[in-house]
């Protein structure tokens, strides 16, 4: 028997310049470690003592944050495997804009749990359905560990409850203020059937100056600007919102006119005047009072619109433009004239107010039945870095609310929740016959990594607060199974005897008030939501599953022809 020259497999079945990364040669181990890579530089920024990163994207913008789903957005990641996770987390951050962090640190410590069965020698077919029936149970876990409920979406004291801890999670110390802000603005805005409330509703205008206690509510739209007449404020007026400039009708084709002597030039311009004035007179008898441009707004239209005592704003975004045409109920005209009675919108107030020395113009609708209603959060702050991550919280509050919204039951907060999965999917493990219980029990393990982390990021020591938390958690293991079965998910289990500490709700003590390191977290009030929870255990599941059954990543040529040579790229450009 002859040896074979080894070459490279695929040599004449691909065009040149095809990479191919084999099972033979790791490629299941070097895609868990890319993913592992990625995990690594997220999960030191997971919880309120989360670190911060700062990310300068390729366009030099300077980004400051410790959120999970923002990092890995401006981090453009071309690894195949690991952009596996970055896409579960912004799965995450479109689904429930919270937890994205959890997605990315649990998803890469399965497959570094993977990894080590691997070397093992278990295949990956044995692991992957490990895996999946771990990860059902898990979300069956989950399911039984509901300790209170928002019941009254409408009430502020129990929606602050919900948001406390999302808040904290990314901008610790200040999650009261903040969580009231929020509830205050949903509470503004929420319709009456409160599964209809739009994210899109509140929105945050972040004004530097000032300290953070100083933001506030503010029930309407406000623009960074005051209006550009000599009209301030109006009250009950109709709007007319023009995606045009508001200027002399400029000819398609630049004309050149001879003048011979200064009367023609008087009237070439007093016909342009005329014009105009016809225009502005058309828009004041249709019963505008308010008129929104999206572009530029001529001097000598600014004066007619003055004249005829009309409030005149730009407003430059075409999305606030588009927004704002949702709050009063118009349609955006692309040429000047008087709108038609449907195109036209109402406001009931607008006025012009000074927030901490900037002007701003605030919309605002009275009528408590509208939908269109919305809120602003106007947030003070020191530096724009820190205005732009406290809106972050903001917006993961929000999105926290919407999510409320379908399904209000929480789970206990601070790292329990995980250490009491660890307990139930590691003694579902021992009831597993076969190779896959070893991956259900590595499967169990890896949640540890949550309130490990919390530890750490907080400056605990971790193995020693883990092995406490380990002893909270089994101290009634033998009374849990009969209690967890007529346990109808009010929390009644835990109260069922007084001098016992209730022992599933133990979590991390970030604060460490006490030496012990660990804290109830209901009597605390950190409470997570479960369905961001449970979304983000079943899309870490998935995409570690997803990582692990992939054995061969073929890369293509990168089109366009031969990269030019080193330092200066365009020699040949004469």
């Amino acid at each position: 028997m002859s040896l074979s020259i080894p070459q490279a497999s695929q040599a004449g079945l691909f065009k040149q310049g095809y990479n191919s990364y084999d099972a033979e040669d790791g490629a299941v181990i070097r895609n868990i470690d890319a993913c592992r890579t990625i995990a690594s530089t997220v999960q030191t920024s997971l919880g309120p003592f989360g670190r911060n990163k700062i990310v300068i994207n390729h366009l030099q913008k300077m980004i400051l944050t410790s959120d999970a789903a923002t990092i890995l957005r401006e981090l453009d990641v071309v690894h195949p495997a690991a952009k596996l996770l970055v896409m579960a987390s912004q799965q995450q951050e479109a689904e429930m804009g919270d937890a994205t962090n959890m997605v990315i640190v649990l998803a890469g410590e399965l497959l570094k749990k993977a990894e080590e069965l691997l070397r093992m020698g278990l295949t990956t077919s044995d692991v992957i359905s490990g895996y999946e029936r771990a990860g059902k149970e898990a979300i069956k876990c989950l399911e039984r560990l509901e300790v209170e409920r928002v019941r009254d979406i409408r009430n502020k004291d129990e929606l602050v409850k919900a948001l406390r801890t999302v808040v904290a999670s990314k901008q610790s110390g200040t999650e009261d203020v903040l969580a009231s802000l929020v509830a205050e603005a949903v509470l503004a805005v929420l319709p009456k059937n409160p599964v209809n409330f739009n994210v899109d509703n509140i929105r945050v205008v972040k004004i530097m100056g000032g300290s953070l206690e100083q933001s506030k509510v503010v029930k309407g739209m406000v623009f960074g600007r005051e209006p550009d007449g000599v009209i301030k404020n109006t009250r009950k007026a109709k709007v007319g919102v023009f995606s045009c400039p508001i200027d002399i009708s400029q000819t398609e084709t630049k004309g050149t006119v001879l003048l011979k002597n200064a009367e023609e030039m008087l009237n070439f311009s007093t016909g342009e005047e005329e014009q105009l004035e016809t225009a502005i007179k058309e828009l004041y008898d249709s019963g505008l009072r308010v008129v929104v441009a999206g572009a530029t707004v001529g001097e000598l239209a600014l004066h007619y619109l003055n004249r005829f005592k009309i409030l005149v704003i730009k407003v430059l975004s075409k999305f606030e433009l588009r927004r704002l045409c949702r709050v009063v109920g118009a349609t955006p005209l692309a040429r000047l004239g008087a709108p038609m009675p449907d195109e036209m919108g109402t406001i009931d107030v607008v006025e012009t107010t000074e927030i901490g020395g900037d002007r701003v113009t605030v919309f605002r609708q009275e009528d408590p039945a509208a939908i269109t209603r919305t809120a602003t959060i106007v947030l003070r702050g020191a530096t724009q870095n820190h205005l732009d991550d406290v809106e972050r919280a903001i917006d993961d509050g929000v999105n926290v609310v919407k999510a409320l919204t379908k399904d209000g039951r929480l789970v206990p907060g601070a790292g329990a929740t995980e250490m009491q999965l660890v307990e139930r999917i590691s003694a579902y493990a021992d009831r597993t016959p076969g190779l896959p219980q070893h991956a259900i029990r590595k499967y169990a393990e890896a949640f540890e990594v949550i309130p490990r982390t919390l530890a750490e990021s907080a400056g605990l020591d971790a193995t020693e607060v883990l092995a406490r938390l380990y002893t909270a958690h089994q101290h009634r293991e033998s009374t849990d199974e009969e209690s967890s079965e007529e346990e109808d998910g009010s929390g009644d289990a835990n109260e069922s005897s007084d001098d016992e500490e209730p022992y599933w709700t133990t979590g991390v003590d970030l604060e460490a008030s006490d030496a012990s390191g660990i804290l109830d977290t209901m009597e605390e009030g950190i409470l997570d939501l479960m369905v961001s929870k449970s979304w983000a255990i079943r899309l870490a599941t998935e995409s570690a599953r997803t990582v692990l059954s992939v054995d061969q990543i073929i890369v293509a040529r990168q089109a366009g022809g031969p990269k030019p040579p080193g330092q200066n790229p365009n020699w040949d450009e004469d």
